[in-house]
C-alpha cells in the first residue's frame, strides 16, 4: 500500500494515477478482509476500486491527462510541509491516549457491543447481526453513506449535462460559419 501511496504522489499521468487509487482501494480492502472486517472490506471494493474508479475516470475524461506541474517557490514548499508536520504531530498526540490494538478491556467492548448481540435479533428482526447494526442501529449512518454516494453521482451526471450541452452549442456555432 505504501510503494502504491508512492507512486500516486510521483506520478503526473492522471490516469495512471486514478488506476493506483483503485489498486490502493482494492488492497485496503484484502487487508480489511485479513483484520475480518468483510463488510467494510466489501463497501471498500465496491465503492473505492468501484464507483471512485468510474467517476474519477469519467471526470478524467473531460480533461488533460496530465497534471500541469506548477512552479514551485521555496517558501510555499516550507509552509506546506510545516503544515503536513504540525498536522501529523496533533494526530500522533491524539493516538497517544487510544487503548492498545485488540485490547479486551477498551471502552468500546464494554457498551454497546454486548447489547447488541444479546438484543440485536429481537429488537430488530434480522437474523444478521451485522446487517442489524448496519441497517437498524447505524441506520442514519449508512443513510448519510447513501446520499454523498448518491450526490456524487448526480455531481457527475450534471458535469456530463453541462458538457454535452457545451459541445452541442460549439458544434450549432461551427455550423453558423460555415454557411456564411
Amino acid at each position: 500500500m505504501a510503494a502504491t501511496v508512492f507512486m500516486v504522489v510521483r506520478l503526473h499521468n492522471l490516469f495512471a494515477v486514478v488506476m493506483l487509487g483503485g489498486i490502493y482501494s482494492l488492497l485496503a480492502a484484502s487487508l480489511l478482509v485479513v483484520l475480518d472486517a468483510v463488510d467494510v472490506a466489501f463497501t471498500e471494493a465496491a465503492v473505492g476500486a468501484g464507483i471512485s474508479t468510474v467517476l474519477a475516470l469519467g471526470a478524467l475524461s473531460l480533461t488533460t491527462s496530465q497534471e500541469k506541474v506548477p512552479s514551485r517557490r521555496p517558501l510555499y514548499t516550507l509552509g506546506v510541509l510545516f503544515v503536513v508536520a504540525v498536522t501529523g504531530a496533533a494526530l500522533i498526540f491524539g493516538s497517544l491516549d487510544m487503548p492498545l490494538f485488540g485490547d479486551p478491556a477498551a471502552p468500546i467492548h464494554n457498551h454497546v457491543a454486548d447489547a447488541y448481540l444479546a438484543e440485536g435479533q429481537a429488537a430488530t428482526g434480522v437474523p444478521n447481526i451485522v446487517t442489524a447494526v448496519l441497517a437498524s442501529y447505524r441506520g442514519f449512518d449508512t443513510l448519510g453513506e447513501v446520499m454523498v454516494v448518491f450526490t456524487a453521482g448526480i455531481g457527475v451526471l450534471l458535469t456530463f449535462a453541462s458538457v454535452q450541452a457545451g459541445r452541442k452549442k460549439d458544434d450549432e456555432f461551427d455550423e453558423g460559419e460555415g454557411g456564411e
